[in-house]
């Protein structure tokens, strides 16, 4: 299983949730907006029915290319369409869709979120609902709060977020965002995953990316006991790697932000 797969499913019954939550219509036809490969895109189609349509956005012409061929394979190509595009400029009219969803990617880059959102507001039709979300917290190191402290305090354990940033530009003040777009009742929701032992074979292979992802520069930013601490924990080659652990519990939360059009 590939990365991307490896982490979907570590994240596939919290992205489940939080669809869930939106209450899409059935039949309706959403945007995704930063799909990668397209694999929420499914998860939003099976919420829309077999009479909807999802239409996912991303810049990148491999993460498409791939998509349409993994959309091909599963039989999925009427119901799912992919389009390379920037989400800076949503290339569709206005009112296109009856939604818009984005994860990991609208509000979880440096880069102002605001125009992003604007666009995604754009193109949904007058009662329709935007959505994003973002991973916003985790706890990996079961035991170890004070070394999972210092981790979060470094330069990559901020990430995606970084020092010196607006906090009005950090995700969780999402709410700001939409209430100054007029978006009605803006909401913002935590929804929590968890992983417990025994691991499937494929979530251990995303908890090592995932730790990866998290920490991966982390020597020059900590003492030298705490990098020893880090190396025997948390790096995969070492026989004390935390995840192998028969008592080993870690989760994490997402955070969703929703409103919607304001109606004619």
């Amino acid at each position: 299983m590939d990365l991307d797969s490896c982490m979907h499913r570590l994240r596939e019954p919290t992205f489940r949730e939080m669809i869930s939550d939106l209450r899409l219509p059935e039949g309706s036809r959403g945007l995704d907006a930063g799909c990668g490969v397209g694999l929420q895109c499914r998860l939003l189609a099976e919420a829309v029915g077999t009479s909807g349509h999802v239409t996912g956005l991303d810049i990148s012409p491999d993460a498409i290319d791939r998509g349409r061929k993994l959309l091909k394979e599963n039989g999925l190509s009427e119901r799912i369409s992919l389009k390379e595009g920037d989400i800076s400029h949503i290339p569709f009219d206005d009112d296109t869709f009856d939604w818009s969803w984005s994860a990991d990617c609208v509000g979880y880059a440096p880069l102002d979120p605001r125009p992003f959102l604007k666009e995604m507001s754009r193109v949904v039709k007058p009662g329709g609902i935007v959505a994003i979300a973002a991973w916003s917290s985790e706890t990996l190191l079961p035991g170890y709060p004070r070394l999972e402290a210092r981790l979060k305090a470094t330069s990559d354990g901020i990430a995606p977020f970084s020092h010196g940033k607006p906090p009005e530009r950090h995700f969780l003040r999402a709410l700001g965002w939409f209430r100054d777009m007029d978006l009605e009742n803006p909401t913002a929701r935590a929804f929590a995953g968890s992983v417990s032992a025994p691991l499937e074979d494929e979530i251990r292979d995303a908890l090592k990316e995932l730790f990866d992802m998290r920490w991966p520069d982390v020597a020059s930013e900590l003492s030298a006991d705490d990098l020893a601490e880090f190396q025997r924990l948390c790096l995969p080659d070492s026989p004390d790697f935390i995840v192998n652990r028969p008592d080993y519990h870690g989760f994490f939360t997402y955070t969703m932000v929703w409103g919607k059009i304001p109606e004619m």
